[in-house]
């Protein structure tokens, strides 16, 4: 039971090519969005589609993984943990953001790869 706890799985659509940046310690990270879109009938039956936006954040493999092999659009499945945290913004306004540190990525859709694990 212990590997379900924090444990995230989506499938979604990303909003652009991933973000990748070394650190001055050699690691490499990458940044990205993904959309999920659930559809739904409402009291009507009208259909009704609502999209929700994830944030991204792969360390080491992972990242050369999605600088590679991603690009805005391409549809991924992911499997990770969610993580909170806060920082101070250039206004100096404290903002709070919560992201899926990925601990396994695949590209899906047409062409299968290979699933990259941390």
């Amino acid at each position: 039971m212990n590997n379900l706890r924090n444990s995230v799985r989506l499938i979604g659509n990303l909003g652009a090519t991933p973000e990748v940046r070394e650190l001055p310690s050699g690691k490499k990270l990458a940044r990205v969005n993904i959309a999920t879109t659930e559809r739904y009938k409402d009291s009507d039956g009208k259909v009704v589609s609502e999209t929700h936006w994830h944030n991204l954040v792969g360390w080491g493999k992972i990242a050369d993984y999605m600088m590679k092999n991603l690009d805005k659009g391409h549809e991924v499945a992911v499997q990770g943990k969610l993580l909170s945290r806060s920082y101070t913004d250039k206004e100096g306004i404290k903002r709070n953001i919560t992201e899926i540190n990925v601990g396994e990525v695949m590209r899906t859709g047409l062409r299968k790869d290979k699933v990259v694990e941390d």
